[in-house]
């Protein structure tokens, strides 16, 4: 049975606002804690360089597979009971890593971390492409830039717990119960699933031109996303001689000017319009990529990981609003196979780093997060005018308001 689309309240809207805010968040903080671990987890398991890119490939393999069937079960059962799913999953795996013995436990606790972080990216993202339905301004760069403030928090606290000598496991243990107790209390005040499922229309299509495209661009960005979260600190410690506590400088500076990119990205965008965004965006991230390599003291590359987390703050958020506004695709679909390609550069960057970094030296797999920003510059023209789409300029029988029933 087809069930029509509700449009929220004002007051609903806000609130859904909010919790998925607070989901991004939480998963920007999982994700740094396990981020400034990786080191101790390394030297534990004694891994080579090379031997940690292949097991952080596993992430990668885990998240495509899931965003592979994410958007049939967000059209399906609607984002927020996948988020409230995932978000769980997502909690109980991040603990995993910690607890491994050997290095293919390891691959297959990231296998896991890299599936949940699949399903729960493309449902909140999906929950938060519904919520800007009822928005009049643009509000997807905002929730983006709740996750870089988490991942900021997360950074900052994960290396004073390193700096003290904690355990990774108790502290990925502790990390974990944390979100899933505050997530508990937080999905149910999502939209309701029958505010963006769409059970009744193809929710896969083959990509169209526009799609992939976008595509390529998300790969492109996120691919330095990945750099910087799973390479930053271990670039600081081995290449700039920075101690566990200076090392997580880094991928917090890299954090900070995320956070900062974002909550402005909208304004910007509104302003200059997303292409121009895009195109100074990549700029920066380059320029910041050849400083870190050019200049390999601690201070040199904090100011180089800042550059390259300005330079691609606003980015994404732009591509998947571009994605979810493509016509003849469910939503929920859209993002997923955007997703796809963009966690293809997230999750595969870090292990194709550690490869040129054992053939080469670390320095040199950094190089390919500047040959990703040029790129990224030079296909800014994919999110066209259109990323700038608002609900003010749908037809007003669209945008009377409707109270939705709570789920």
């Amino acid at each position: 049975m087809n069930r029509s689309r509700p449009i929220v309240t004002d007051t609903r809207a806000r609130a859904a606002r909010y919790a998925v805010s607070i989901i991004f968040f939480l998963t920007g903080i999982g994700t740094a804690n396990w981020a400034v671990r990786i080191p101790a987890v390394q030297d534990r398991l004694g891994m080579s360089e090379g031997a940690l890119g292949m097991a952080l490939f596993g992430v990668s393999a885990g998240a495509i597979a899931a965003m592979a069937v994410a958007g049939r079960l967000v059209a399906k059962h609607g984002s927020r009971p996948v988020t409230g799913l995932a978000v769980l999953a997502f909690a109980a795996a991040l603990m995993l890593p910690a607890l491994a013995p050997n290095v293919w436990i390891l691959m297959m606790s990231l296998v896991a971390l890299g599936m949940a972080n699949g399903l729960l990216d493309v449902a909140m993202n999906a929950q938060a492409a519904a919520v800007q339905k009822h928005y009049e301004r643009p509000i997807m760069s905002r929730v983006h830039a709740l996750y870089s403030l988490g991942a900021l928090v997360g950074a900052a606290t994960g290396g004073r717990v390193a700096a003290y000598g904690i355990g990774p496991v108790a502290h990925l243990i502790g990390v974990g119960l944390v979100i899933a107790v505050v997530a508990s209390g937080t999905v149910a005040r999502m939209l309701p699933a029958t505010a963006d499922s769409a059970p009744g229309q193809r929710s896969f299509t083959r990509p169209t031109r526009g799609l992939l495209v976008l595509g390529i661009l998300a790969f492109c960005v996120l691919f330095g996303e990945g750099a910087m979260a799973n390479w930053s600190t271990v670039y600081l410690r081995d290449i700039s001689g920075a101690g566990p506590g200076l090392a997580a400088v880094g991928f917090a500076a890299f954090s900070l000017t995320m956070a900062a990119g974002r909550a402005a990205g909208d304004t910007l965008a509104a302003r200059l319009g997303g292409v121009r965004v895009m195109r100074i965006g990549g700029i920066v991230a380059a320029a910041g990529a050849v400083c870190v390599i050019a200049f390999p003291n601690p201070l040199a590359v904090i100011l180089g990981f800042a550059a390259i987390g300005a330079g691609l703050s606003s980015t994404f958020p732009i591509i998947l609003g571009a994605a979810a506004r493509t016509r003849g695709v469910v939503p929920g679909a859209a993002i997923a196979m955007v997703s796809m390609f963009g966690y293809g550069g997230l999750l595969a960057g870090p292990p194709l780093i550690g490869a040129v970094a054992g053939a080469l030296t670390l320095r040199g797999g950094l190089a390919l997060v500047a040959i990703t920003s040029a790129l990224a510059m030079i296909l800014a023209r994919a999110v066209g005018p259109a990323t700038l789409e608002l609900p003010a300029a749908l037809p007003e029988r669209e945008r009377q308001p409707e109270r939705v029933a709570a789920a």
